[in-house]
């Protein structure tokens, strides 16, 4: 099987345009699925092999969300093999997802998201530049992946949106806010240049050094800045993006819109931000209310 696996990883790189680190998760988990079945050919795989693999994960104390990742690389690498008719069925398509508790995601009060995008003082190269990331991380909910790689020529500001490619090389609009397009102007009057010294780059974000910055090295940042806020709550870029999603719903915006902002091929996918601020509103009311 390792032989199909490297095609199927070579299509995710290739054709599907997946990221690197996405392949990389795919190898790790199905690398452990080839080691469970074997020598086996794909015609001769079955439902029984995947659900005896899923109970050998379960069994050695992997979570139901790690579970489920790995049944999702499965699925995807079966339907790969049947497409290109290796197999004539694929034996994932009657296997149930793990049952399990969904962790809500982090998100930020206003009271945090103000702290943290008044972190940074506006002077300075560095301070200009991560306000800027930060404002248009909130305003948008972009992808730590997708802020990174913003080149010069995808952000309008006179007219207040960005363009951005998500997973699948799908593009969209999103509308950037007012403050969110301020401070990316300001970054780009007095900060951009001297980031970028005698080089140049297409990129709308450079590090120090004048080249682009690594979805780490903007990780490295926000912690920084979270700490400098006084920002209590675990905080991660991802964390803005739950943060900008759920903000959106409690202010009355509709499940679809935000959706499409998020750049999420299902709607499924942006579901989970209705019980965040459902759990928000019980806290809420058990807190403030008389009888709550």
């Amino acid at each position: 099987m390792d032989r199909y696996l490297d095609l199927f990883l070579n299509y995710l790189l290739v054709e599907k345009g997946a990221a690197a680190n996405t392949v990389a998760a795919y190898s790790r988990d199905l690398n452990r699925y080839l080691l469970f079945l074997g020598e086996r050919e794909p015609g001769d795989i079955r439902a029984s092999d995947v659900t005896g693999f899923l109970a050998q994960l379960k069994g050695e104390g992997i979570s139901p969300r790690s579970r489920a990742r790995a049944l999702s690389a499965m699925r995807m690498l079966h339907r790969f093999l049947l497409r290109e008719g290796y197999c004539e069925l694929n034996p994932t398509a009657i296997v149930e997802a793990p049952k399990g508790v969904r962790k809500l995601p982090a998100v930020l009060s206003g009271r945090e998201v103000e702290a943290l995008l008044n972190s940074t003082l506006d002077t300075g190269v560095q301070e200009l530049r991560d306000k800027a990331m930060l404002e248009l991380l909130y305003a948008t909910g972009l992808r730590v992946s997708e802020l990174v790689g913003l080149k010069l020529g995808e952000v309008n500001l006179s007219a207040g949106y960005l363009m951005t490619i998500g997973k699948g090389d799908k593009e969209r609009l999103v509308p950037m806010g007012e403050s969110a397009c301020r401070a990316t102007e300001l970054y780009l009057q007095k900060a951009r240049g001297e980031l970028l010294k005698e080089k140049s780059s297409p990129l709308l974000f450079l590090s120090r050094l004048g080249g682009g910055m690594s979805r780490q090295a903007f990780w490295n940042i926000i912690k920084k800045r979270a700490l400098q806020a006084g920002v209590r709550t675990s905080i991660s870029p991802h964390t803005l993006r739950h943060s900008f999603a759920t903000h959106l719903l409690e202010n009355g915006a509709d499940l679809r819109s935000v959706q499409i902002m998020l750049g999420h091929a299902d709607l499924s996918s942006t579901q989970i931000y209705t019980h965040v601020t459902r759990e928000r509103m019980k806290k809420l009311h058990a807190e403030f209310h008389p009888r709550g």
